[in-house]
Parts: structure tokens; sequence; C-alpha cells
């Protein structure tokens, strides 16, 4: 991991310029898998007004130093699971100036031990190099006292890894 130490700082709407920016980065990422196009002025253009605030949800931006991260966004997992008391890590993201240094694992560790309680992590199984990291991440984390099942959502396989959270 780099010299300078993760913060996790938790944003709201006033800082959703920053999120639209890094969306930008992480939609660019996530169409060799999910497979949508730019518009046609060239960006992603994901609406985080319908997409993050006005469902609620949490939004983490990771700062190494002065440097940005990556980012985490949490919603409930009632869409998934039924279960309106568990988390849904819903969107994750590290900038792959960051990636396999450890700072992916550690912005999850931060997000787990803030939020005691039910979770859930969902993979999209064509994302292949991100399920065997999901795998490890939360057998690490848990001790291997999770639950990892396979789930097909609107003709998509998922990975769900379920799990509990009990630190403070």
């Amino acid at each position: 991991m780099s010299s300078h130490k993760l913060i996790m700082l938790k944003i709201g709407p006033e800082s959703d310029g920053v999120l639209r920016n890094l969306f930008e980065h992480y939609m660019h990422d996530m169409a060799e898998w999910f497979k949508f196009d730019t518009e046609p002025d060239g960006r992603y253009s994901y609406d985080t007004s319908a997409g993050v605030w006005d469902r609620g949800c949490e939004v983490y931006l990771a700062k190494i130093g002065d440097s940005l991260a990556g980012f985490a966004i949490i919603g409930d997992a009632r869409e998934w699971l039924g279960d309106i008391d568990a988390r849904d890590l819903r969107e994750f993201f590290v900038i792959r100036r960051f990636r396999r240094t450890g700072i992916g694992q550690g912005m999850a560790r931060c997000l787990w031990n803030q939020h005691p309680g039910g979770w859930l992590v969902r993979v999209f199984e064509a994302n292949v190099p991100a399920v065997p990291f999901w795998r490890e991440v939360v057998a690490g984390y848990t001790d291997g006292a999770y639950v990892e099942e396979r789930r097909v959502v609107n003709d998509r396989p998922w990975r769900f890894f379920r799990f509990e959270s009990s630190h403070a």
C-alpha cells in the first residue's frame, strides 16, 4: 500500500461533481462487462441523482494523501434479498493506479467496520477479476463465515457474498 494512510470520506450531493467525474472512469471499466456505450458527446453520463442520491445511498470517497483513490456506494439490499436490514455494496471502484496495492481491501474493511450487521456484495460473473478478489476479501474479513451463491438476475449471472459484520 502507498505510504499515505487510506481515508474514507462520507460525502453528500454537494460533492456530486466529484462523484460524476469518478463515475466516468468506473463506467469505462464496467462497459467491458455490461456492454453499454457512451452518449453521443463521448461521456457515459451516469445519473447520480436517480442512481445514488434519490435512493438514499451513502457515498464514500477513498483518498490516499491528496489523491482520490476510488469510491464506494452503500444502499440497502432489499432489491436483491428482500431484507431491509442488510446493506448492499452497490458500487465499488478503485482507480487503476491504486489497484493491487491493498487499497480496495482497506476500503471494504473500513466500510464493513463502520456498519455492523448484514452485508451483501454482488459481483457480475463476467467481471472475472472481481470474483476472486471479493471471495478473498470477504473470506479474510469473516474468517470464512460467509455464504457465496450464484444467482441469475435479469438473465445475468451474479455471485452473491453474504455475511455479518460485527465490528463497530
